[in-house]
């Protein structure tokens, strides 16, 4: 009970300690301090199911502030189109590569999907930092993340929930309906008369606005629990959701609820969740060799398989710079992978060694190639950042 929260306050410590010399994501520090007290190090903390059930919170609230950062008008068009074709290629690239060393189809399956994604909640926030959330380049990396968190939880949905495909098929399908009905209900405004109430209790007890958050997020994660999809579907779908019902709400408080939801996500339960992958990571299984060389082996597939074909999404007139750092930015996955992992193991279908040196993996692209994709465009003249076509001038809510 303390010594999580106080990974959560020195994390950030960390970062600003360090931010002279590098700048560092803050989930490295979560998941690295986590695994240093976990039981493969220290063994302060033993991972219990009240924390595991926290830190599933987490991690649908990362995919559900993911889901409600995206602003799809901003990214429709060209760059949700590149996007899609680009994972589509990752999709199969990943798969083929995973049989030629994956011990059975299903195993294959696991691994291929895991290096499809890329951690869009991750990589906004370092992007706001840089001021290029709101750049071509900046929506480009959004429309990738949009696409490499979707995508995937599609796929999990589709293969990796032990129904034939078109069962799978069938049930997401049931899924999408009942989502879609909810999200034409939000954008006709049938959600309006909730504006007042929101801001009526904006600064009372009341705080409607984020108990219609929980509620929602609740909501459609259960949905996806009853019809047997992954969580994290309804989670991003939940986030959706959420920002087509706020849309038409005074600014000042759409921003004052977004305020308070990133500061229960990001302040509180998202932080667990990472925290609690480096205290459950398997750092021991990283201590056979052959484990251990899967690591880099992973990150350079991250960097092929998902990064290369991430170049479509580059904006027009992009430099050779600019998509060298957008195949960097695709190539940046962990929450994903954590996620397909965690079933793979779950399952039985994936062992626990490539589990860990896949997390590991993911892990490093965190570290790495964020901070290698923005130093290649601060030292390089940046085209993308003088957009030449009419998807990229719509400017970001919030």
């Amino acid at each position: 009970m303390v010594l999580i929260p106080l990974i959560a306050v020195a994390a950030p410590l960390l970062v600003r300690a360090v931010g002279y010399w590098v700048s560092v994501p803050l989930v490295v520090f979560e998941i690295v301090l986590g695994i240093v007290l976990g039981p493969d190090v220290l063994g302060w903390i033993q991972p219990d199911d009240f924390v595991e059930v926290l830190s599933e919170l987490g991690l649908a609230m990362l995919f559900f502030l993911a889901g409600s950062e995206i602003d799809f008008r901003a990214i429709r068009g060209r760059p949700m189109k590149r996007a899609a074709v680009g994972w589509i290629i990752s999709l199969a690239a990943g798969i083929g590569v995973a049989v030629l060393f994956a011990p059975d189809i299903p195993a294959a399956a696991f691994i291929g999907i895991a290096l499809t994604s890329t951690a869009l909640g991750t990589v906004m926030p370092i992007l706001r930092d840089s001021g290029d959330l709101k750049t071509p380049f900046g929506l480009a990396v959004i429309a990738l993340g949009a696409i490499g968190e979707f995508g995937p939880l599609l796929a999990i949905s589709l293969f990796l929930t032990g129904r034939t495909p078109g069962a799978a098929a069938i049930v997401l399908l049931a899924f999408a309906v009942i989502a879609g009905i909810a999200l034409y209900l939000a954008a006709k405004g049938h959600g309006k008369r909730l504006h007042v109430v929101i801001t009526a209790t904006m600064h009372t007890s009341g705080q409607f606005g984020v108990r219609l958050v929980i509620l929602v997020l609740s909501a459609l994660v259960a949905l996806s629990i009853v019809l047997d999809l992954d969580m994290l579907l309804g989670a991003f779908t939940a986030g959706v959701l959420f920002r087509v019902m706020l849309s038409g709400a005074p600014k000042q408080d759409v921003h004052a609820v977004e305020t308070k939801i990133e500061g229960l996500g990001y302040g509180f339960v998202v932080p667990i969740f990472f925290i609690v992958t480096g205290v459950t990571f398997d750092l021991k299984a990283l201590a056979d060799p052959g484990t251990l060389l899967l690591v880099p082996l992973f990150v350079v597939l991250l960097l092929i398989v998902r990064g290369v074909p991430s170049m479509l999404a580059a904006p027009v007139g992009a430099d050779g710079r600019t998509r060298a750092a957008t195949a960097l930015f695709g190539a940046t996955g962990l929450p994903i992978i954590v996620a397909v992992t965690a079933i793979g193991v779950e399952t039985g279908d994936l062992g626990t060694g490539t589990a860990a040196a896949l997390v590991g993996a993911g892990m490093i692209t965190v570290l790495v190639f964020p901070l290698v994709g923005l130093a290649i465009r601060k030292h390089g003249t940046d085209a993308a950042r003088h957009p030449q076509d009419d998807t990229v001038d719509v400017p970001i809510e919030g």
